[in-house]
């Protein structure tokens, strides 16, 4: 199973990509697991993740054809 992953400002510029396929994660933590240990980086970068255009504050299930995305901090007005 692949997840495909959005990434946004300068996360795009930790991952080289704005979107990557991740392999073999069921959930939003070992989704953040696996990323750390490719860019590990991205361990020290604020960011929020969103399932299915739904900001989340815990670990979510995911599916294959979840859409998933990491943002940095925004602030509307």
């Amino acid at each position: 199973m692949a997840t495909e992953v959005m990434f946004f400002g300068q996360l795009t510029e930790i991952t080289g990509s704005s979107r990557l396929a991740v392999a073999d994660v069921r959930d939003t933590d070992a989704l953040k697991e696996k990323l750390f240990q490719d860019y590990p980086s991205l361990s020290a970068a604020k960011f929020r993740i969103a399932v299915n255009n739904k900001i989340i504050n815990d670990n979510t299930l995911i599916s294959e054809d979840s859409k998933i995305a990491f943002m940095p901090p925004f602030s509307g007005g």
